[in-house]
């Protein structure tokens, strides 16, 4: 069977995590290994050993692999059994202990590569190193590893490589690269005045007052469409209970991750997540199947505990507002209601340029419920997705411990993908806090709840547009959206009043009445990614006009302050990006 070309990469990429493997034993003798996997945009390798791995030594081991791939050596599996695996990884404690873990039966396989090196592999790999010829690849960085991902276990080496099929490839990745850290968040969030991190809290951002217009707008749209699509809007507590956290079964699923206190001897916790708040404001009343199906959002603030060192930017952080809604249906309103809030997905997500790719998570293991409860929920979001007709790709063992899930994929103008919008289907809370409605038959039935957020996190969706623009925001979005520019303080009267007109029009805007060049005063607004910069000299103060530049598009000539006025609302009011 022929191998699609994602497939033959990651085959390729995992070859050479075992060619480097066999570089570094090569150059530096004894060395323990333990994984080295194919990833997204190349490979790595775990191992330990005594010689510390620094960026000097990467030209001496890309040298050495050069040499492996040259020599044509051969990939050859061998099936061995549990006993020869061990004999022959005696000197390899991780591969050992990876040996004990299998299950009695497993097929066991070796690579070779060459007559002096093998590892423990189920591959597949290339049947020689020759078809390694013409793989791109450049080394990243040596980080450190524990063992199997648990700090209780020994820090290892690995040994980071960007990989891709052709040179062609790597380039342009590379270039992301390039582009990646110019756009980084913390950087233009600082430059931008748009947040900012303390050391008196870490992973809790401060949003400054470009942020919090940036913050106020998304909430505005927000509102806006959901109240379109039949939302209301409700807010619950901060701050609630051991006993409903222990009711919801988070206290004993995902308390590593939540804030606790006592409160008059009691345990309380801070919302990790708004649910039970929405379960407790639901079975307030008697609700009808007319009702249904019911939509109710939240804007809540809620807080993780989420370890130091997976905190980045506005992208991870330990404090966020999450845009929740909590839908309660009959079961056989679920497709409908799914595909309600996919076309609200597509319509908010186009807003900002944003495409998606769709991935539907199964069962994991920590879980709770029936067998019957996930399949039927389970079956419900696929029979959604395969109506909806878009493709989606399957994440076993990925799910929410109360339900399947279908996570949205957001793709940048980079091409990366951002994890943000989700509808989780929950059949457990509705049954663990007692929810019913009344059916026609006048008899009460078990609602079925949907989870869905749009942004994700506010705080995280601004961190995502922040580099998806690179600062430079659509008008609508920009927190000062128009620069008064004077050339001469003789205009600062008529620029003044220009100001007050804008802002008549919640057009936000700010003047820059300095005494400096023009020049100057137009390169610090294009610096600070302003849309719109209105310059004023002797002639448009004379004739009433503002003479209008563009951040990209550079001068637009000059125009009545009404027709400036009507040209920007429209582009606000439609969101236009440019």
């Amino acid at each position: 069977m022929e191998l699609k070309q994602e497939e033959k990469q990651s085959m390729m990429r995992h070859s050479m995590s075992h060619v480097m493997a066999k570089a570094i034993r090569n150059l530096f003798g004894d060395v323990k290994f333990a994984i080295g996997p194919s990833i997204d945009n190349g490979f790595y390798y775990d191992m330990e050993l005594d010689h510390t791995i620094t960026p000097d030594d990467f030209e001496a081991i890309k040298k050495e692999m050069d040499s492996i791939i040259a020599s044509n050596q051969p990939f050859v599996r061998k099936e061995v059994s549990k006993e020869e695996a061990l004999r022959l990884f005696a000197d390899q404690p991780y591969k050992i202990e990876l040996i004990n873990d299998l299950p009695d039966g497993e097929v066991i396989s070796i690579y070779y590569l060459g007559d002096d090196w093998y590892d423990l592999c189920r591959g597949p790999h290339v049947e020689n190193t020759k078809y390694l010829r013409q793989f791109a690849y450049q080394f990243h960085r040596v980080s450190g590893a524990y063992w199997r991902g648990n700090e209780k276990n020994k820090m290892l080496q690995r040994v980071y490589v960007y990989g891709f099929a052709d040179k062609k490839d790597l380039k342009e990745y590379l270039h992301m690269l390039e582009e990646a850290e110019k756009r980084d968040n913390r950087k233009l969030g600082k430059e931008l005045s748009i947040f900012d991190m303390f050391e008196v809290g870490p992973g809790f951002p401060f949003l400054l007052p470009n942020g919090m217009i940036i913050f106020n707008t998304l909430v505005d749209y927000w509102r806006k469409i959901h109240r379109r699509y039949g939302y209301v809007e409700i807010r619950t507590p901060i701050m609630l209970s051991r006993t409903l956290w222990e009711r919801s079964g988070h206290w004993d699923h995902y308390r590593e991750n939540m804030y606790t206190t006592k409160i008059d001897g009691e345990d309380f916790a801070i919302k990790p997540m708004n649910c039970p708040g929405g379960m407790l404001v639901y079975g307030n009343q008697i609700h009808s199947y007319k009702d249904l199906p019911l939509r109710i959002g939240e804007l809540g603030l809620v807080h993780r505990h989420e370890l130091s060192g997976a905190l980045h930017g506005l992208m991870r952080v330990r404090e966020f507002t999450q845009d929740d809604a909590h839908i309660f249906m009959t079961e056989d309103q679920i497709e409908e209601e799914i595909l309600n809030v996919v076309h609200l997905f597509d319509e908010v997500y186009q807003v900002f340029g944003l495409t998606y790719e769709i991935e539907l998570s199964t069962r994991p293991e920590n879980s709770m419920g029936t067998d019957e409860q996930w399949e039927k929920a389970t079956n419900g979001l696929k029979g959604a997705l395969e109506r909806i007709g878009k493709p989606y790709v399957i994440n076993e063992g990925d799910g929410a411990f109360y339900g399947p899930k279908i996570d949205f994929h957001l793709k940048d103008c980079l091409g990366r993908t951002w994890q943000c919008g989700t509808i989780q289907l929950d059949m457990q809370l509705p049954e663990r806090f007692d929810l019913t409605y009344v059916g026609a038959d006048g008899e009460k039935h078990r609602p079925v709840m949907v989870h869905r957020v749009v942004y994700g996190s506010i705080e995280r969706f601004i961190g995502i547009l922040i580099e998806h623009f690179a600062g430079a925001f659509p008008t609508w979005l920009a927190p000062v959206q128009v620069k008064l520019l004077n050339i001469a303080d003789s205009h600062i009267p008529y620029m003044q009043q220009i100001k007050e007109k804008l802002e008549e029009y919640d057009i936000r805007v700010e003047v820059d009445d300095r005494n400096e060049k023009i020049g100057k005063k137009i390169r610090e607004a294009q610096l600070s990614k302003i849309p719109y910069m209105l310059v004023i000299g002797d002639k448009e103060q004379a004739e009433g006009l503002v003479s209008v530049r563009h951040r990209k598009e550079g001068d637009k000539g000059s125009m009545s302050v009404d027709d400036f006025i009507d040209m920007i609302e429209k582009e606000i009011k439609e969101k236009v990006i440019k």
